[in-house]
């Protein structure tokens, strides 16, 4: 029977609920020093706040070596009553030290696999998705490998592989890579940051693929999108694929947080579902929040040798 697979047990579709579709708990990254998500009283605030408008399930998309402290997702999905899903994967190079990178060449699809079916670390905490990253524009021969051992991962265990599109480009070039050359299918990938390049042709291209689209995150400064969001979310679903779609906070950074007087996970149902919904209507904008998400994420686990 297919299922999700989050920090406290994999769980039916239906029982995930309103999802946050992409978000993070735990994340740290040079790129962004002084900026880490490390706080658990914070991480819970969050998830408290999230709760109160509705939500039941976070996907968070922290991948290997981020920060995701694996450890501490089960006791706060258990005390805020949030489901959460943790991801395996690996980001672009520049989020990584060279000593990681070596580390990991010739087994990171085992690595993949072994936190899809046992766990992350010590942690006993299985991940319930895959998450790579592309480049702006271009698959980089970085974006290659992961993305090569992304796709074993998911041979082995069918699980979803969620992609970093760097400012929402090079969508059709990952389908090429994924589910041309490397046989993963379409509705097996999640496609994130499209509302970050607004533009409608790809958008449905991609969209033709089957592959599911996240519109995941308040607009920055220099992306300026988020008003364009509720077209492109119409014009998908007038072409009949409004059954792809996901939405999602993606919060990185501290300052990011509803607790320190940023969007935070909150803003999604605070701000964007009813904005969405006076334009697109409460169905559509339902079966987004719910019943696309339960569908992106369940899979026909394989039970590990020795379980």
């Amino acid at each position: 029977m297919s299922a999700i697979r989050t920090v406290t047990g994999d769980i039916p579709a239906e029982r995930f609920g309103v999802c946050d579709a992409h978000d993070h708990l735990f994340f740290g990254s040079p790129r962004l020093p002084g900026q880490e998500l490390r706080s658990v009283p914070a991480a819970r605030a969050e998830l408290v706040a999230f709760a109160a408008l509705g939500g039941k399930s976070v996907v968070q998309w922290t991948p290997y070596g981020l920060g995701r402290r694996a450890a501490e997702l089960p006791p706060l999905s258990r005390e805020t009553g949030v489901h959460v899903v943790a991801a395996t994967g690996l980001h672009q190079a520049v989020h990584y030290d060279d000593r990681t990178l070596c580390e990991l060449r010739g087994k990171l699809a085992d690595v993949f696999v072994a936190e899809l079916t046992e766990g992350i670390g010590t942690s006993g905490v299985r991940a319930g998705l895959i998450k790579v990253a592309g480049g702006f524009h271009s698959l980089d021969a970085h974006a290659r490998w992961t993305m090569t051992a992304a796709a074993e991962a998911h041979r082995a265990t069918g699980a979803p592989i969620a992609v970093h599109l760097e400012l929402g480009t090079g969508a059709l070039d990952v389908l090429d890579l994924l589910c041309g050359e490397l046989g993963v299918p379409p509705h097996r990938v999640i496609l994130g940051h499209l509302n970050r390049s607004p533009d409608l042709t790809v958008h449905r291209q991609a969209a033709e693929s089957g592959s599911y689209l996240a519109f995941d995150g308040p607009s920055r400064a220099n992306h300026a999108t988020d008003w364009r969001m509720p077209d492109a979310v119409r014009a998908l679903a007038d072409a009949g694929h409004g059954s792809q779609l996901l939405l999602g906070g993606d919060t990185t950074t501290a300052a990011a947080r509803s607790v320190d007087g940023g969007p935070g996970m909150p803003y999604l149902l605070r701000r964007v579902r009813p904005r969405l919904t006076a334009e697109l209507g409460p169905e559509l904008v339902g079966r987004i929040l719910t019943d696309n998400p339960g569908r992106a994420l369940a899979v026909e686990w394989p039970d590990p040798v020795g379980r």
